[in-house]
């Protein structure tokens, strides 16, 4: 299996917290977080991983070279902010299998993989990962039915609900409408339409979900997180 790993965010809520560093290697109980990522990743059998880099990349780059776990690692670096739609189309012309599964690097998903894979095999349409939090105020809302999602709620509304995980799975020319290094927001750009236009499935994780991209999160990570180091 062959995935993309988004770590060129700026980490601006972060910045108070950790400065010296890009946020997806924020310290997590003595390890980068996305070393806690990249082992997660490698246990659950994938064997490539393309990297999109942007703020201080060569200190991911760096630190993991070309190979982790028994896994490829492939970097592509950012010029300028492409916004998520436009940095998974970048790291996509670099994807070697017909379809790719992409993770936030600022998010941790204990994703059931084999189980997702099972579900691209079947139909072959693309996927959003869901998982149920106790509230949604942060994340707005996944509207789902019959398996596919319909659409999405704004941000705000409290309480219990389907969120959108930041996790994917695409076929590798999902995105190609859209040129090569022009910035796009994934969710507000294109999935916003493209769930009205063709079936998007929803695969609901029941595993282990946590954001550090606030300094809460990221201090409640470090106790989350400590069996996965």
């Amino acid at each position: 299996m062959e995935a993309i790993v988004l770590a060129g965010g700026f980490g601006t809520r972060l910045r108070q917290v950790v400065s010296d560093v890009p946020k997806p290697m924020a310290p997590i109980a003595g390890k980068p977080f996305l070393e806690i990522l990249l082992a997660s990743l490698a246990r659950k059998g994938f064997d490539r991983v393309i990297l999109s880099l942007g703020f201080m990349g060569e200190k991911i780059s760096g630190y993991f070279g070309s190979q982790f776990g028994g896994m490829e690692l492939v970097y592509v670096q950012e010029d300028s902010p492409l916004g998520t739609g436009g940095a998974i189309r970048l790291a996509m012309t670099h994807c070697e299998s017909d379809h790719v599964f992409v993770f936030n690097g600022d998010t941790f998903v204990d994703l059931e993989a084999d189980l997702v894979e099972q579900v691209w095999q079947k139909d072959q349409r693309p996927i959003i990962v869901g998982r149920e939090v106790l509230d949604t105020t942060r994340y707005g809302r996944l509207l789902v039915m019959d398996g596919t999602v319909k659409g999405f709620s704004e941000k705000g509304m409290a309480g219990p609900g389907l969120i959108n995980a930041g996790c994917y799975v695409f076929p590798k020319g999902q995105l190609d409408s859209w040129p090569v290094n022009t910035p796009f927001s994934l969710e507000t750009d294109y999935l916003v339409s493209a769930v009205t236009q063709e079936p998007v499935n929803v695969f609901q994780t029941a595993g282990l979900f946590i954001d550090i991209g606030i300094p809460e999160d990221f201090s409640l990570a470090q106790t989350l997180l400590a069996d996965y180091v």
